[in-house]
C-alpha cells in the first residue's frame, strides 16, 4: 500500500509542473496593467487556471500546443504583492507563486539618450574579459576559443563595468553593448543575435544581476545604458523552437525562406506583394527563425519582454536592431507601446538604407510615411548616408569635383528637410557591421581627424565603435571577426594595455588624446546638442559649416585639400556677424576670423566664435 502511494506521489509531482513564466513577474502602477503570462509545461493547458488575492483575469488563451497556456491579469491600482495561481484538472492541481513588484520612484519618466550624448559601441565578447571563470558554460554549446577569429573570447559585463572609467574619460556618456541574452548557437554565438532565451543574460557575459549592476555603476557615473533590442528573429537553438507555441510563431513557407533585403519593396507603390511580403517575412540567415509580429501572442510577449528589461535593468534607451525587417504595423505597435509606458524613452532603429526619403520614412511623424498613413512612431534612425559616404573613400578625394569631395558631405545635409527631428539622427562612420575606418584609411590620422570631428559637431547624437580612439583597424574582407578584434588590454597577459596612458603606444595616445580632448568639449556644448546649421557649397574641397543658437556659434573648417588652403572669411559674414576671433577647441590657438584664414591641407578647424 505504501508503495502505491508513492508511485502516486511522484505521479502526481510530475504533473505538477511549470517549467517556465514569462515575464518572471511584473510591476505595480504600470501603464500597460494588463500583463499576458505566459506558463509553459507539459500539458499544462488541460487545466483550469485561478488565482488568488482577488487579482482578476481578464482572458485565458490556448493554443494548438497544449503545452501553453496565456494568462491576462488586470493589475490596475493593484498594490506590489505576491500571489498564487493555481491549476486544476480534476483532482488534481498545483501552483505558481507570482509576484507584482514596487516600481522604482519616477521610473515612468525616466530620461534617455539624446543628442547631448556620444555612444560607444561594444562588441560584448571582444571588448575586455572581466571574469575569465565565465568564458564558458557546461550547459551551453560554444566554448571559448581566443585563437578562433569568429569565436568566443570571453569578453563579458565584468569586463565593461571595469573599464566604465576609461570610456567616460574618453567623453563617451552612454554605453551601447551588442546584445547580452543567451545565444545557444554551436558557432558564431558571441555576436549573440541569434538569441536563445530573451529573459536571460548569457552566462559567458554574466548574469541578470550583473547587467543590472552594469546600469548602476553607468549612473553613478553620468552615464547611459542602451540594450541593443532584437524583434525581428530568434536563434534557431531558442528554447522555443523545439515546441512552437503556434505554428505561426514564425513566419513558415513552410519551413525556411530568405528575405530577399529589398527594404524599399515596404513603401514601393510598385511592389509586388510577393517580394513585400518576402522582405519582412523571408528570415534574415538560415539560423535566424523570423518572428512572426503580426501574431497578436508574439507582439505581446515582445513588447511585454522589451518593458521588463527596462523596468528590470533600469535602462536608458533601445538600439533596435533590422528594425525594418520587421512587420511595419506591428513594430509600430510595438513601438509605440513603449514609448507609452516611457514618454521619454529614445529608440533608434537599424534602418540600413542609402537614400534619405527612405530612411525619413522610418522616423517618427515622418511627412513621407503620412503620404501612405503610415508612423513608425520611431524616435530615431540611423544616418548610413552620411556613414556611406566618410567610410567608402570621401577622405581620399582630394579634388573637388561635381560629385566628389566634400561635396558628398555637404549634399547629405541638404536633405535634412526630410526628417521629422534632425536632432534624433544617429551620426556614425562605422559600426559592428562596417568596414573600421582606420582600416579604409590605413591609420591615416589626419583623416581620423576629419571624420571624428565631422560626426561630433554636426547635428544629431554620434556614436563610436570601441577602439576607433586608439587607432583599431580591421577589414571586412577578411570576415566578420577581423573588425570586431580584441581591444588591446581587455584580456590578462595582453602585452599593450591601451585602456592606460601608460600601456598605449604613441600612436594609440596621438588617437585617444584628440577624441577625448575633443569629446569632453563636446559634453558642455548646447550649441552643438541642439544648435541651427548653416552651411557652405565646398570650394576648393574645403567645408565651412555653423553651429549655433542664440548664445554662441561654433565655426568649422574642414579642408580635404591635400594643399594648405586660405579660407576668405568675408563669404561668411552672414553668420560671422559681430564675432571677431574664434578659439580653436583642440590647440586653443585664438585666430582672427575677420581676416582671411589658412588651414593646413587634410586638416579640420573648430571654431568658438568670440
Amino acid at each position: 500500500m505504501k508503495k502505491i502511494f508513492y508511485l502516486l506521489l511522484i505521479a502526481n509531482f510530475s504533473f505538477a509542473q511549470v517549467d517556465r513564466v514569462e515575464p518572471p513577474f511584473w510591476w505595480s502602477n504600470m501603464n500597460l496593467s494588463e500583463v499576458q503570462i505566459m506558463f509553459y509545461g507539459k500539458n499544462i493547458a488541460q487545466n483550469d487556471v485561478t488565482v488568488s488575492n482577488g487579482i482578476i483575469i481578464k482572458s485565458i488563451q490556448k493554443t494548438e500546443n497544449p503545452n501553453y497556456v496565456f494568462v491576462t491579469i488586470d493589475t490596475k491600482n493593484t498594490a506590489a504583492q505576491d500571489f498564487v495561481f493555481t491549476f486544476k484538472n480534476k483532482n488534481k492541481s498545483f501552483t505558481q507563486n507570482y509576484s507584482l513588484k514596487a516600481r522604482k520612484e519616477n521610473s515612468r519618466y525616466r530620461k534617455s539618450f539624446d543628442s547631448s550624448d556620444l555612444i560607444y559601441l561594444i562588441m560584448s565578447d571582444r571588448f575586455a574579459n572581466g571574469n575569465p571563470n565565465n568564458d564558458s558554460n557546461p550547459n551551453l554549446f560554444e566554448k571559448a576559443d581566443r585563437n578562433n577569429k569568429d569565436g568566443r573570447h570571453g569578453g563579458d559585463i565584468e569586463g565593461i563595468i571595469k573599464n566604465l572609467d576609461y570610456i567616460k574619460e574618453l567623453g563617451a556618456t552612454a554605453v551601447w553593448p551588442t546584445p547580452l541574452c543567451e545565444d545557444n548557437d554551436e558557432r558564431g554565438s558571441y555576436h549573440t543575435y541569434g538569441q536563445s532565451d530573451v529573459y536571460k543574460i548569457d552566462p559567458r557575459f554574466g548574469t541578470n544581476e550583473d547587467y543590472l549592476r552594469l546600469s548602476s555603476e553607468l549612473h553613478k557615473r553620468g552615464m547611459k545604458n542602451i540594450m541593443d533590442y532584437v524583434t525581428n528573429h530568434w536563434g534557431y537553438k531558442h528554447w522555443m523552437m523545439s515546441d512552437l507555441p503556434t505554428y505561426d510563431w514564425i513566419h513558415q513557407f513552410p519551413g525556411y525562406a530568405q528575405t530577399n533585403y529589398r527594404m524599399a519593396s515596404q513603401f514601393d507603390s510598385n511592389a509586388s506583394k510577393k517580394d513585400f511580403d518576402l522582405c519582412m517575412d523571408g528570415w534574415f540567415v538560415k539560423s535566424m527563425p523570423d518572428l512572426n509580429q503580426s501574431n497578436p501572442l508574439v507582439l505581446n510577449y515582445l513588447t511585454q519582454n522589451a518593458i521588463w528589461w527596462i523596468e528590470y535593468a533600469d535602462l536608458d534607451g533601445f538600439r533596435v536592431d533590422t528594425y525594418s525587417y520587421n512587420d511595419k504595423t506591428a513594430i509600430a505597435k510595438w513601438t509605440k507601446s513603449i514609448t507609452d509606458e516611457y514618454p521619454n524613452f529614445n529608440i533608434v532603429g537599424e534602418v540600413w538604407m542609402y537614400d534619405q526619403a527612405q530612411m525619413a520614412y522610418w522616423q517618427k511623424d515622418s511627412k513621407i510615411g503620412a503620404i501612405q498613413s503610415f508612423n513608425s512612431n520611431l524616435p530615431s534612425v540611423m544616418d548610413f548616408t552620411l556613414q556611406d559616404a566618410i567610410a567608402n573613400g570621401v577622405f581620399n578625394e582630394d579634388k573637388q569635383e561635381w560629385r566628389n569631395g566634400m561635396v558628398k558631405v555637404y549634399e547629405n545635409f541638404n536633405n535634412d528637410f526630410l526628417y521629422p527631428n534632425i536632432d534624433n539622427l544617429l551620426v556614425f562612420f562605422e559600426n559592428h557591421d562596417t568596414n573600421r575606418l582606420n582600416e579604409f584609411y590605413k591609420n591615416d590620422f589626419k583623416k581620423y581627424q576629419m571624420a571624428v570631428a565631422l560626426i561630433a559637431t554636426v547635428r544629431g547624437i554620434p556614436q563610436i565603435y570601441y577602439g576607433s580612439e586608439i587607432g583599431m583597424a580591421g577589414s571586412k574582407n577578411a570576415g566578420d571577426g577581423d573588425i570586431r578584434r580584441d581591444f588591446p588590454g581587455g584580456w590578462n597577459g595582453d602585452t599593450n594595455n591601451a585602456f592606460t596612458a601608460s600601456g598605449r603606444t604613441a600612436e594609440q595616445q596621438q588617437f585617444f588624446d584628440f577624441s577625448a580632448k575633443l569629446f569632453n568639449w563636446r559634453k558642455g556644448k548646447t550649441v552643438i546638442h541642439t544648435g541651427k546649421t548653416t552651411h557652405y557649397v565646398p570650394d576648393n574641397n574645403v567645408y565651412v559649416y555653423f553651429r549655433y543658437n542664440e548664445k554662441e556659434s561654433v565655426m568649422v573648417i574642414v579642408n580635404n585639400n591635400p594643399e594648405k588652403q586660405t579660407v576668405k572669411t568675408a563669404r561668411f559674414n552672414e553668420n560671422i556677424q559681430k564675432y571677431t576671433s574664434g578659439k580653436e577647441v583642440i590647440s586653443g590657438k585664438s585666430l582672427n576670423v575677420k581676416n582671411d584664414i589658412e588651414i593646413d591641407g587634410k586638416s579640420v578647424l573648430i571654431l568658438e566664435l568670440k
